[in-house]
């Protein structure tokens, strides 16, 4: 419903989905150099990932390796990664949130929120 009943100003609501747009491509190009870390096994394994998801670094303390028992090194680094992975989710819906809330609050498509 537009205030005082009036039309609305299809030049003002231009902008302001151009601006939403703009503040969207930045957020997301924050995300993309952002990164964020994860670790299981007590900090053996550390996973760190950009904001936006994608696997940047790995660190496996020598401790955690054992030829006898790789499962367990392997269950370590997904652990590591999933909850690095995790993290790039909570810092998406931190900075994407108030943008998506903006667009109607039906989130953004491919985004988990």
């Amino acid at each position: 419903m537009i205030p005082g009943g009036g039309q609305p100003n299809m030049q003002q609501l231009l902008q302001q989905a151009q601006k939403m747009q703009q503040d969207l491509a930045n957020a997301q190009e924050e995300l993309a150099r952002t990164e964020v870390d994860g670790q299981a096994g007590g900090g053996l394994v550390k996973a760190t990932v950009t904001g936006s998801g994608e696997l940047r670094a790995l660190v496996i303390d020598p401790k955690a390796v054992d030829p006898q028992d790789t499962e367990t090194l392997a269950d370590l680094i997904v652990a590591a990664v999933q909850a690095a992975n995790e993290n790039a989710q909570a810092l998406q819906k931190q900075k994407l949130g108030p943008l998506a809330q903006g667009l109607g609050g039906g989130g953004i498509p491919g985004l988990p929120f």
